[in-house]
């Protein structure tokens, strides 16, 4: 039973996007247009250039933003306010998957690629308000993003997390890798990837999390 695995943790670290809501809410879409219309006006470059741009520097370095940066000198605060501007009208709130975050014993944290700001809306839109101790977005990692190592040290150190006695739910499994190297039980949502640093997988996030208690 995964409670065995999971009885000795106290700290709980959750990823935001298609991890605390449905992929098929589509919220990255909007975010994938929104920011091939920024490297368009700002680069100066067709929709088939920018489209590709935008995969390859995610592949990259696991965020669009950090290879716009090095490469191009974008400013990353200007681009993050636009490309989060997005409906979230597709997201509704979910009692249960708050009861099932809010049991868990010890603290609970959201740490994004997105921002704070962006964190703070998804939060409420699915009436998660309250649930979390903090919401750690891109700002507090320094602009480094995930799976890169300093960003776990910088939002981790932040938020006093001790590898051996916490856990973490993503949908990308590279995002997995350092926590697993951390001593953390490390879970991948929504995915089929299998690979040494995913111990576990589901595909029903808050029907896993009412095991654990």
């Amino acid at each position: 039973m995964p409670y065995d695995h999971f009885s000795h943790v106290n700290e709980w670290v959750f990823d935001l996007d298609n991890t605390l809501y449905s992929r098929d809410a589509d919220v990255f879409g909007q975010m994938d247009q929104l920011i091939v219309g920024y490297i368009q006006r700002e680069l100066d470059v067709d929709e088939p250039t920018a489209s590709e741009m935008q995969r390859s520097y995610f592949r990259e370095h696991g965020a669009t933003v950090a290879g716009l940066v090095r490469n191009h000198g974008i400013g990353t605060e200007p681009f993050l306010r636009e490309v989060h501007d997005l409906d979230l009208s597709a997201l509704r709130p979910d009692p249960d998957l708050r009861e099932a975050i809010r049991a868990l014993p010890g603290r609970k944290i959201v740490f994004t690629n997105g921002t704070r700001e962006h964190a703070r809306r998804v939060t409420e839109a699915r009436g998660l308000k309250g649930v979390f101790e903090a919401l750690y977005g891109t700002e507090d990692a320094l602009y480094t993003p995930k799976p890169e190592r300093q960003a776990f040290d910088h939002v981790f150190s932040k938020a006093r997390i001790n590898g051996a006695n916490a856990a973490m739910f993503e949908d990308d499994p590279h995002n997995l890798r350092v926590p697993h190297a951390r001593g953390m039980r490390t879970v991948l949502v929504d995915g089929d990837h299998v690979a040494p640093h995913i111990e576990f997988r589901t595909d029903n996030l808050k029907g896993f999390l009412t095991q654990l208690v």
